[in-house]
């Protein structure tokens, strides 16, 4: 037997390798962006965090929730009832479908409820497949999972799933399919039609394979949605939905983690999957929200962050970007522009941004080279001082970009 001295398990090397995660690892830790995010000055739309002071509301639900009722308020908590039903109640008005408080199961964000969905209806070799541009912690979860990323492109021109592609991927291994609507990094909505077509492919495949499909919706910017759009859920269409969803996007509270996973009330035999998700929660670490979001959940539900401003920056900066030559599509919800880089490698140009004090993020951290990521919770200030850096950037020298 060969000797193994190594601190370190295969499964955490074989995490740490992934390019993917490498490179938003890089970017987090070693940029010139970890070392220069807090300098004053600096115009930073690369991440969705917020650079203004949190809503009074938002300090008010949370205040409100830190008095104690009663001795046990901070016990140890899974799903608190009054916050799987304000939580059902909401997702009831918003798609339209009859959710339980039972249906809804707390976690510590969207961002776990994604990996708590994959164990909850993968087995390890299963295969999950998920479209290109992805949310980049997709890949590190599924393989964490045990499971196989199998990786499909978007339609470049509507930025949809392409469902020809999606159909090559599909397999007898195949076990999940992700959907992220509205999309991160595109901002595009996917459409009734397509995710009734979408519904029709993956119950064909289930039945073909004899083995049933699972969607995966990842819907934490269902609230951010522009232009009064009308959002709508692959779970209106497609029973075997599992959703997740997170309370830090709607509220621009990222630090606050909160969220949860859904279960549609059209889903046959939900009760035995509830049961699985539960003994999972608890042996993943008792992943459930701290006591203090769960008691102001029902108060959070109340309203959002104010949309409207979002919306505002969007036209300015699509105006603005399009008017410089920029090439990009008008994101329909989101916090995020998906823009074409003029020429040239997208890594050189935002690093030259970075410059010049303006950060963004590269279309290589979302496996697209060619495109670089913009993030509208930006404040005002920062997108009026950024706009001169974009648009000197774009001229043919390359080289006038303004300094500070």
């Amino acid at each position: 037997m060969r000797a193994d001295f190594s601190p370190v398990s295969r499964r955490a090397t074989t995490l740490a390798s992934v390019p993917s995660q490498q490179r938003i690892n890089t970017f987090l830790r070693d940029s010139v962006y970890a070392r220069r995010q807090h300098e004053p000055g600096i115009c930073d739309l690369a991440l969705g965090n917020p650079h203004q002071m949190p809503t009074a509301a938002y300090v008010e639900a949370l205040a409100d929730a830190l008095t104690p009722r009663n001795e046990l308020w901070f016990a140890y908590k899974t799903n608190e009832p009054e916050a799987q039903a304000a939580a059902a109640a909401s997702l009831q008005r918003l798609i339209g479908l009859p959710f339980e408080p039972a249906d809804i199961h707390l976690t510590t964000g969207g961002f776990t409820a994604i990996p708590l969905a994959l164990k909850a209806v993968a087995d390890p070799g299963d295969e999950v497949i998920f479209t290109l541009p992805p949310w980049f912690f997709y890949e590190p979860l599924v393989i964490e999972a045990g499971l196989v990323p199998v990786k499909i492109r978007c339609d470049a021109e509507t930025f949809d799933v392409d469902l020809a592609a999606l159909g090559a991927a599909i397999t007898p291994r195949t076990r999940v399919v992700i959907v992220n609507t509205p999309n991160n990094p595109t901002g595009r909505i996917y459409p009734p039609k397509l995710l009734k077509d979408l519904a029709d492919m993956l119950e064909g495949a289930s039945r073909s394979n004899g083995r049933r499909v699972y969607l995966l919706s990842d819907e934490a910017y269902n609230r951010i949605v522009y232009d009064g759009a009308r959002f709508h859920s692959p779970a209106e269409y497609y029973p075997y939905t599992l959703l997740a969803y997170s309370y830090g996007k709607t509220h621009l509270a990222p630090g606050q983690r909160i969220g949860y996973l859904a279960l549609p009330p059209g889903m046959p035999d939900r009760v035995p999957l509830r049961e699985a998700i539960t003994a999972l929660q608890m042996a993943l670490g008792w992943i459930y929200p701290n006591a203090l979001l769960q008691h102001a959940l029902p108060r959070l539900e109340e309203f959002s962050v104010d949309v409207g401003e979002l919306q505002r920056k969007r036209d300015l900066m699509v105006a603005a970007l399009t008017g410089m030559g920029y090439r990009l599509t008008r994101p329909e919800g989101s916090f995020y522009l998906f823009v074409r880089t003029p020429a040239g490698d997208d890594e050189q140009f935002t690093a030259a941004l970075a410059d010049q004090g303006v950060f963004v993020l590269p279309g290589t951290l979302f496996e697209t080279p060619g495109y670089f990521r913009i993030s509208l919770t930006a404040s005002e200030e920062m997108i009026q001082r950024a706009l001169p850096v974009l648009a000197a950037a774009i001229q043919p020298t390359g080289g006038g970009v303004p300094r500070h």
